[in-house]
């Protein structure tokens, strides 16, 4: 049977959207059209860091959890996500992988520098329906901005979990943001294959917030998004919308698929303040 794949779906286009959130509106009030960037800038980068950190337990989830030691699941891929300076352990008396990334900056993939631990406690055989992986952050930098938060992910069966992101935050030199979110993703193609080519993901859920400039926010996918792995369409969302709501009702909507035809492009839309602009998406992948 194919292995569950818990690979990156975190809205991390959405930092190319607020580039231009603040030229979109030059009316009202440009300060909540501000805001409103910060917001959607904050969740793309909190969004993307969950995933990533999915991804890594993931590929370095043990091949047996009652064997102390137990290799990684799938190394390379480990590799590939965290860097050469990743120390892994595995213990199976209490089921905890630890991914070290010892107390210096480590550069990654991309030009990431990371330090300081993941912590991940398997209640279970890790692909078994009903397993939960529950996620710590000790001491945990990403580009020196520090990251703090426990994510819960639960097997749903047939390649399908949850997300469940609690008292999470991110410090930076510009303030702190922080948020709770929760996100189903749904594997509606691709079960019968090993490849994950030929998967895809339909993906629910909201986040709720502070941003960084202290401003609270919600974040909801109106309608699904679609997330596609074959070539072309990996590295952002076919299709689906989401809603970002400041308390300063500042509006923005998110369209990855304005054309209605779910083509495996980076182009989409944003709206905010009644004025739509077409945009590239995941250029900052």
């Amino acid at each position: 049977m194919k292995r569950p794949v818990f690979r990156s779906f975190g809205l991390s286009v959405l930092a190319a959207a607020a580039l231009l959130l603040a030229s979109c509106n030059k009316s009202a009030d440009p300060q909540a059209t501000i805001d409103a960037a910060a917001s959607a800038e904050d969740q793309s980068l909190a969004e993307d860091e969950s995933a990533t950190a999915a991804d890594m337990v993931e590929a370095g989830s043990p091949t047996d959890a009652a064997l102390n030691g137990s290799a990684a699941a799938e190394p390379a891929d480990l590799t590939r996500l965290a860097g050469p300076c990743l120390t892994r352990t595995y213990e199976a008396a209490t089921r905890t992988l630890t991914l070290d990334f010892g107390p210096v900056n480590c550069i990654g993939p991309n030009g990431v520098a990371r330090r300081g631990k993941i912590v991940a406690v398997f209640s279970g055989p890790y692909r078994q329906a009903g397993s939960t992986v529950t996620i710590t952050l000790v001491n945990y930098y990403r580009n020196d901005n520090l990251h703090t938060g426990t994510r819960i992910i639960t097997n749903q069966g047939q390649g399908s979990w949850s997300l469940d992101v609690q008292n999470a935050s991110i410090t930076t030199t510009a303030g702190t943001h922080s948020w709770t979110s929760q996100r189903l993703y749904t594997r509606t193609a691709g079960a019968a294959t090993r490849t994950i080519t030929d998967d895809e993901y339909r993906v629910t859920g909201q986040t709720s917030g502070t941003n960084r400039r202290g401003v609270s926010y919600t974040a909801t996918v109106q309608q699904p998004l679609i997330k596609k792995f074959q070539a072309g369409c990996a590295r952002t969302f076919v299709a689906g919308t989401v809603n970002i709501l400041t308390s300063k009702e500042k509006d923005l909507v998110l369209n990855y698929d304005p054309t209605g035809t779910q083509a495996c492009d980076n182009i989409a839309t944003v709206t905010v303040g009644g004025v739509t602009r077409t945009i590239r998406v995941g250029g900052r992948l």
